[in-house]
């Protein structure tokens, strides 16, 4: 009898290249994980009380918005009746979203809990598969500390997932409020150059695009590199957190047989291996930090910068000008969400790959178990048992 193994099995082969796989396809397998679980419907109906909650505010930061012309004119006439009626007014704006934040913030933790419980489920439910872990176990480098993919990675992703959704739903409906508003505004701003009129039909929407625009390339420019220093510095943090486990798992047996010395070298490597990761970050994080704070300083006398040349002309009252320059922050805080959350979006886009290849890693072992080759036997002339090319994969 004769036996014949492959040198490397097809799972394995396969799971070297799962970490390969396109944003596309990591997305998609997310949502087939939540497509079925339990808690979809609550999450779906969680998720469409929020929109509602975005929309009815951005309907009252407009209100609010425009309450900042009568409010101003006010204070310049010297109107104190007016006055003091314009601050009833913003108390009845205030309270209403002041109401609405609350229920926001409440709204999204109910959507953290039920996204981070349909994920970690969904990772339990493929994992725990009939002889699923112990084929995965042989699958390479993914399947290294599969606890902290379903429990800390798919934590961390909820989060992530949910408050970067949340700001950009709400950067795209402040938008979509206030450009026009903007447009309206700036649309009969005239610039009086040495005897000529020139007037550029809603130019602080243009101003607006182009000075975020330029801060947004150069944020993606310089933070990009922190997808892949967040993804190798979990990798690292999993493997000190593992080999911590297995030292005080294997407590005893170190005692006896005086191995303490080995074990703090082991953990002192690990240790080293995730604050040269954590410096990598930090350093990136710092040169980011040099586009995002310069930007933010200039960001506070720019909407007046843009709006002050009509103001000086005398085309547009003081009210008028803190109505335009109020809507030009709203717009702008819109098209900043990505200057803002970069850092955010980096962590989020190396937490998505580890738990998304690690669910594909889980489908593709049972789709090819079915293909891998086994052991071949066969009869021997000299009826002798020999093993052609045996490859142990499970030594213990």
């Amino acid at each position: 009898m004769a036996g014949r193994a492959d040198d490397q099995s097809d799972v394995e082969k396969t799971a070297d290249s799962v970490g390969a796989s396109s944003l596309r396809e990591q997305l998609a397998a997310i949502r087939l994980g939540l497509k079925g679980s339990p808690v979809r419907t609550g999450l779906l109906w969680t998720s469409a009380g929020i929109v509602a909650v975005i929309v009815a505010s951005a309907i009252g930061q407009v209100l609010l918005n425009r309450w900042n012309q009568p409010f101003y004119d006010a204070l310049a006439r010297r109107d104190v009746t007016d006055f003091l009626h314009q601050l009833l007014v913003f108390a009845a704006i205030a309270g209403g979203l002041l109401v609405l934040s609350i229920g926001q913030t409440w709204l999204n933790q109910n959507i953290r809990l039920r996204l981070r419980e349909a994920l970690t489920l969904d990772l339990i439910e493929q994992w725990m598969r009939p002889a699923q872990a112990f084929r995965l176990a042989n699958a390479g480098a993914i399947a290294v500390n599969p606890d902290q993919r379903m429990q800390q990675d798919a934590a961390h992703l909820s989060d992530l997932s949910t408050d970067l959704g949340v700001g950009l739903l709400q950067s795209l409906v402040l938008l979509a409020s206030f450009v026009g508003v903007l447009w309206q505004l700036s649309s009969g701003f005239v610039f009086h150059l040495g005897g000529y009129a020139l007037a550029i039909s809603g130019y602080m929407v243009w101003a607006a695009l182009l000075y975020a625009g330029i801060a947004s390339w150069l944020s993606w420019l310089v933070g990009r590199p922190l997808i892949s220093l967040d993804s190798d510095r979990y990798t690292r943090e999993a493997e000190l957190r593992s080999s911590m486990v297995r030292v005080n798992e294997d407590v005893d047996a170190i005692a006896r047989n005086h191995r303490e010395a080995d074990a703090r070298r082991r953990l002192e490597l690990d240790l080293s291996a995730v604050l040269g990761a954590m410096r990598r970050i930090y350093a990136a994080q710092l040169n980011l930090s040099w586009v995002t704070e310069t930007y933010g300083w200039i960001t506070v006398v720019a909407p007046v910068l843009v709006a002050s040349p009509v103001y000086f002309s005398g085309d547009i009252s003081f009210g008028g000008m803190m109505m335009a320059v109020g809507a030009f922050n709203q717009v702008h805080s819109s098209l900043r969400w990505f200057i803002n959350n970069i850092g955010s979006i980096a962590d989020w886009r190396a937490t998505l790959m580890r738990v998304a290849d690690f669910r594909i890693a889980l489908n593709w072992t049972d789709v090819l178990q079915d293909k891998e080759r086994h052991i071949e036997v066969g009869d021997n002339v000299d009826s002798r048992l020999t093993f052609e090319n045996l490859k142990a994969d499970y030594p213990e």
